[in-house]
């Protein structure tokens, strides 16, 4: 028997503990209690379990705290960092886990949230295992964040100080424990505000000036010019999304069909590996949208007006292959008998933020497939093998 097995059938109850609790990104706070509770049934100390207090520094609504376990090492050695997030997308509400064979999937029409319950179970698992065998290993911190899915916002907010320091760190978000995730892009948010001039549609459309014209004249301009989806220009690769098109509050640009439409907002995103492609792909929006403005006249030579406003999301990030984490990783995987590689994405992470907090960060899966989709599943096997790599990440090396 490996050093790095677990209670299977108490992991897969677990994930499916988990994944019937509602706990979409910013309501957080049912998921952190449920989490809590389950910390303190398998013998975690209530003192080594706390909330910090990024919820009070994130820009949008937010119920709690990131959550945090620290414990002492029963051995010497630099402190580790295991991660990963507790919220789920929107389409995870009312989720309700069914196990069908070597599977979870959702029994109505919703997403599962296995991105990231599968996650939180690996961790729960990994520290039920590590009380139960009571397993040598360094000090270690656990840490839970909020408002991953909504732009990484408690792992931005985490301070370094709280988790005790650690030296390296390894985030389960993903689909295969395989896969070592070691470098992720960076993305820009950005969003425009286009102010055009009401007028009647029908009587003198002349007078008006369309802030949705002004909106396709840009976004055409930028597909055409090869910005948007899949860019590749001399320079740099990346990608770009347009996603919010509308008017103020949620609701649908102009209010009829005989008035010039006077306000579009829009929200989009851009990404590279590359920060400086990052930067030059949002550029290249904010120049569409100004021409097209100044383009978009009425009889009186009136122009629209665009108000554009972008920040940066996280940055890009790439580990090298002889760094410690990678190798640690490395090693547990094999030492825990799963053959593993090593992978770059281009979707965000925590780990984007923590390596920007001067945590190396190494990310592996749990099992999560097809995720932010009504067809989501998690991967019963996938999911064990993840617990296992977990026990082997944070405990291997310490005697």
């Amino acid at each position: 028997m490996s050093p790095y097995d677990v209670n299977e059938n108490e992991a897969v109850e677990r994930l499916m503990r988990f994944l019937a609790v509602e706990g979409v990104t910013g309501q957080e706070a049912a998921i952190g209690k449920e989490v809590v509770r389950a910390l303190g049934e398998i013998g975690v100390p209530r003192k080594c379990i706390r909330f910090d207090n990024a919820n009070e520094k994130i820009p949008l609504p937010t119920q709690t705290g990131n959550l945090i376990v620290t414990l002492p090492g029963t051995t010497a050695g630099p402190r580790r960092l295991l991660m990963t997030h507790l919220d789920t997308v929107p389409l995870c509400a009312g989720a309700r886990p069914v196990r069908k064979g070597d599977r979870i999937v959702p029994a109505g029409r919703t997403a599962l949230g296995g991105d990231n319950r599968t996650g939180v179970a690996c961790l729960v698992t990994l520290l039920a295992t590590l009380l139960q065998k009571k397993l040598p290993h360094p000090p270690l911190t656990f840490l839970f964040t909020v408002r991953e899915e909504s732009g990484l916002w408690g792992a931005r907010f985490v301070d370094k100080n709280d988790l005790s320091n650690p030296v390296i760190g390894f985030n389960v978000d993903g689909r295969s424990p395989r896969e070592l995730t070691v470098g992720a892009v960076g993305a820009e948010r950005w969003q425009v505000e286009i102010f055009g001039r009401a007028s009647h549609a029908g009587v003198h459309p002349e007078k008006g000036i369309s802030a949705t014209a002004v909106a396709a004249l840009a976004l055409a301009e930028v597909v055409l010019d090869g910005w948007f989806g899949k860019v590749v220009q001399e320079g740099g690769e990346g990608t770009s999304n347009v996603g919010h098109f509308g008017g103020a509050d949620g609701r649908g640009a102009g209010e009829a069909t005989n008035v010039v439409t006077d306000y579009v907002l829009i929200h989009g995103e851009s990404r590279s590996h590359d920060a400086a492609f990052v930067r030059r792909i949002t550029k290249a929006y904010e120049a569409s949208f100004r021409s097209a403005a100044d383009d978009m006249r009425n009889d009186e030579g009136k122009a629209a007006r665009v108000r554009f406003e972008k920040r940066s999301d996280y940055k890009p990030f790439r580990l090298k292959e002889s760094s410690p984490v990678v190798r640690h990783a490395l090693a547990a995987a094999k030492e825990a008998g799963i053959p593993a590689t090593l992978r770059v994405t281009n979707g965000g992470l925590d780990a984007n933020w923590l390596v920007r907090h001067k945590i190396p960060t190494v990310t592996i899966g749990a099992g999560q497939h097809n995720p932010h989709t009504l067809d989501e599943y998690a991967d019963v096997g996938e999911f064990l093998e993840g617990c296992r790599i977990a026990v082997a990440l944070a405990t291997r090396g310490a005697e």
